[in-house]
């Protein structure tokens, strides 16, 4: 067996042309089952190596190896992402008489472009690449530092970032409250990497199994350091604050169909005074009801009956927080084309109490880059929205009479964990209305769920999740889920709010850690780079 593996590992270094191709796309794709739902991320320990491997064997000298190392790195990232990201070309389906025709740009076109990062990470490794055991560490900077700007430039997309293959078991998921998300980026590339080196030259590596054997003490360390805070830290409950999430399972072409507008509100109301239970028998034993993104086709604030009859539903002493679509201020009269993204708290009155509007708007979804010239070549976004979405010009939190105050997150804002903490007064929870429906019964949901689970970890902050189609779930600030509602299904989820815990070092000082691993990591590399081998 070993004899067989170093062999395997002879044939990537020494693969070439489209060999060398095929291996990379298939080692990517391959790495894509680390990812919720699947979770399979011992697969890593194979394709990582891999991705040595083919750094290995990209051409004689450091420089002039760069390009074959950023083409392999090109591959792999593309093999990633369409199995990975395929679920956004549902989005494409929704409408399909528009936009069908973008189907092939948007499950091809998507990964290669984020491919080019993952490209920057090989070739950047190349640059810092050695003999020996510290080759990993140079893997491990370069495609932290790549799979950040992914995270940051235009507007960023650090969906599926490899930190998140050390979401399973929970026990591991507890680094995130110390590292973040590109600290664990970081540990999982050089520990998922680590096993190449078995296969090194004796003459490159003495002690080929230092590398592997630190790598499974990183992982031993994080299982108990998990397991004891997991054990430390039980769930506890905020006193007379019972939740209700209504989760309608609407079809898109009725969220958007001001037609629909009576039978949407009617399914809201008849939903959301469901029985579910002798301790459960309608709105009127809950403190807070939460509908998803987005929820209304038409705006809830210029319609006094959709409000009148909230204010119907709603007994004394209960608060409504929904996503709906806000129109700006504007004179009477006047047309209006574009809107905000939004989420409003309503009192028992049909009172808007408050409301939040989305910062981080989705390219193509709720707004095109270069909007005008886009809409002059005849490109519209998936919410038609003409001139997009209006931002937002603020992250706060929202004041509740009844409740502690939340964090307010609309869809994929989750996925973003330095834009969580805000100035001022600590939250005490988040909550995040989504409409997954556009991707339909695939992974997407289950990915976007991991991404915002491990938010609230990074920040010792419960999270509650309401989502169009699901997954709504309540999660407590250690990454519990204590209820769930499942994809696909209509229904309530009731649950008592989770209450916070302390910051957590994430909390405290942000990404200073996972920097910190990056820049000792790189003068190790380079002292060992200019250190003549014997």
């Amino acid at each position: 067996m070993p004899k067989l593996l170093s062999r395997a590992a002879s044939s990537v270094i020494l693969a070439w042309g489209w060999k060398r191709a095929a291996i990379a796309l298939v080692a990517g794709a391959l790495s894509s089952l680390a990812m919720a739902p699947f979770n399979a991320w011992p697969i890593l320990f194979i394709t990582f190596p891999v991705a040595v491997w083919l750094i290995d064997g990209a051409g004689a000298g450091k420089r002039g190896g760069v390009p074959a190392a950023a083409i392999a790195g090109w591959w792999f990232g593309f093999g990633y992402f369409v199995p990975g990201l395929y679920w956004i070309g549902n989005a494409f389906l929704v409408d399909a008489d528009t936009f069908a025709w973008l189907l092939p740009a948007a499950i091809c076109g998507l990964p290669a472009y984020l491919a080019l990062f993952t490209a920057l990470g090989f070739g950047l490794a190349r640059l810092l690449w050695d003999r020996g055991a510290l080759r990993i560490l140079a893997l491990a900077v370069a495609l932290t530092i790549a799979e950040w700007l992914r995270g940051h430039i235009l507007t960023g997309f650090p969906w599926n970032a490899f930190g998140y293959a050390l979401t399973e078991p929970l026990a591991l998921a507890q680094s995130f409250s110390l590292i973040g998300i590109w600290g664990m980026t970081f540990i999982a590339i050089a520990v998922f990497a680590s096993p190449a080196v078995l296969f090194d030259d004796v003459a490159d590596t003495r002690r080929r199994w230092l590398a592997p054997g630190a790598a499974l003490g990183v992982l031993i360390v994080m299982a108990v350091f998990g397991g004891i805070r997991l054990q430390l830290t039980p769930t506890r409950l905020v006193d007379n604050v019972r939740l209700r999430i209504m989760q309608p399972n609407l079809q898109q072409d009725q969220r958007f169909n001001y037609a629909a507008k009576a039978e949407v509100m009617q399914k809201y109301l008849t939903l959301s005074d469901r029985s579910t239970g002798p301790n459960a028998t309608g709105v009127r034993d809950v403190s807070l009801l939460i509908w998803p993104e987005s929820a209304f086709p038409f705006f809830l604030a210029r319609e006094p009956d959709a409000l009148a009859q909230i204010a119907g539903l709603l007994p004394k002493g209960t608060i409504l927080l929904t996503g709906a679509v806000r129109p700006p201020e504007m004179p009477a009269g006047r047309r209006i084309t574009r809107a905000y993204n939004s989420i409003y708290s309503i009192d028992h009155d049909g009172t808007l109490l408050s409301v939040y509007d989305k910062l981080h708007l989705v390219p193509f979804g709720e707004f095109l880059p270069y909007q005008d010239l886009m809409e002059k070549l005849g490109f519209v976004q998936l919410t038609k929205v003409q001139g997009g979405f209006l931002t937002g010009t603020a992250r706060h939190n929202m004041e509740l009479p009844n409740a502690p105050p939340l964090l307010p997150l609309i869809c994929y804002e989750a996925i973003f964990p330095d834009e969580i903490n805000i100035r001022g007064q600590r939250p005490g929870w988040m909550l995040n209305l989504t409409n997954d429906g556009w991707f339909g019964n695939s992974t997407g949901p289950y990915q976007h769920l991991q991404q915002a689970r491990m938010r609230a970890v990074e920040q010792g902050l419960p999270l509650v999740r309401a989502a169009n189609t699901g997954v709504s779930a309540v999660i407590d600030p250690v990454g519990r889920i204590v209820a769930r509602l499942g994809l696909g299904v209509e229904g309530v989820l009731d649950a008592t709010l989770p209450a916070k815990i302390p910051p957590t070092v994430y909390a405290r000082v942000g990404e200073l850690p996972a920097a910190v691993l990056v820049a000792v990591s790189i003068v190790l590399v380079l002292l060992r780079r200019r250190t003549p081998t014997r």
